[in-house]
C-alpha cells in the first residue's frame, strides 16, 4: 500500500507542473490524500471490516472533499487534480494512469443491489472538470471526457466526447489526434462552441427577426420608424 502512494506522488510531480517538489506534495495535494485514504479503507473492505472502512472513508471525505466509496477499485498511477466535489460509487472501477479533475462524478442510475451500477474507466482516460458519467459501462482506454459531460452509454477508446448529453466529436484521423494532443480538462475543447455563446446567438438571430417583423408592420401601416421615434419623444415631454 505504502509503495502505491509513493507511486502516487511520483505520478503528481510528472504530470502537474504546478508540483514544485515532493514536500509540497505531500503536505498540499488533497488528491494524494484521498487516495492514500482510499488505499487504507479498500484494504478494510476487503478484510471484510466494512463498517471501519467506511468510517475511513468518511474522514477521507471531511479532510479531502473527495468521496470515494471503499469497494471501488483504483488503478496505479491516477492523478486527481484539485478533486473538490469528485465522487466516486461503491462499484466504480479506474483503471491505470487516468486523470481525474474536479467536480467529476462517477455514479449510478439503479438501486439494485450487487449490480454493476458504476462505470468503469479504462487506461489512459482523462475527465474533464464537473463531468459525470452514470451508469454501468465502460469509458475505453485513452478516451476524453469533455468538462460539464454527462455521459450514459458507453465511449469507445482513443475517443473525445463532449456535451449534454455527450457525444463523440466527428473528425479525421488527424483531427482526432489534434483534439487528443489540444484536449482541455477545463473548458470548452476546441471546435465546440461554448453553449453560453451558442444560447446568445441565437438570441442576436431572434432580435434581428422580430426587428424586421416590427419594421415590415409599420411599413404597412404607413408609419416611418423615425416619425414614430419623434412622436413618443413628443408625448414624453
Amino acid at each position: 500500500m505504502f509503495e502505491r502512494i509513493k507511486e502516487d506522488m511520483r505520478t503528481i510531480l510528472e504530470r502537474d507542473p504546478a508540483a514544485l517538489g515532493p514536500m509540497q506534495v505531500i503536505f498540499s495535494y488533497p488528491g494524494l490524500h484521498a487516495l492514500a485514504f482510499h488505499r487504507a479503507a479498500h484494504w478494510c473492505w476487503i478484510q471484510g471490516w466494512y463498517g471501519f472502512a467506511r468510517w475511513l472513508s468518511h474522514v477521507g471525505r471531511f479532510c479531502t472533499g473527495i468521496e470515494i466509496h471503499p469497494a471501488a477499485r483504483i488503478g496505479r498511477r491516477v492523478f486527481i487534480d484539485h478533486g473538490m466535489g469528485v465522487v466516486i460509487g461503491e462499484t466504480a472501477v479506474v483503471g491505470d494512469d487516468c486523470t481525474i479533475y474536479h467536480g467529476v462524478t462517477l455514479g449510478g442510475v439503479s438501486l439494485g443491489r450487487g449490480q454493476k451500477r458504476h462505470p468503469t474507466l479504462g487506461k489512459g482516460v482523462v475527465v474533464g472538470a464537473g463531468a459525470k458519467i452514470l451508469g454501468g459501462f465502460t469509458v475505453g482506454d485513452n478516451a476524453r471526457i469533455g468538462s460539464n459531460a454527462v455521459v450514459v452509454r458507453e465511449v469507445p477508446e482513443n475517443v473525445t466526447v463532449v456535451g449534454v448529453p455527450a457525444r463523440s466529436t466527428k473528425e479525421t484521423k488527424k483531427q482526432r489526434e489534434q483534439l487528443h494532443s489540444q484536449f482541455m480538462a477545463y473548458g470548452v475543447v476546441p471546435g465546440e462552441d461554448d453553449p453560453y455563446v451558442v444560447k446568445i446567438r441565437q438570441l442576436e438571430r431572434q432580435l434581428q427577426q422580430q426587428a424586421q417583423m416590427i419594421a415590415q408592420l409599420q411599413k404597412l401601416a404607413g408609419i416611418d420608424g423615425d416619425e414614430k421615434d419623434e412622436e413618443k419623444g413628443t408625448e414624453t415631454k
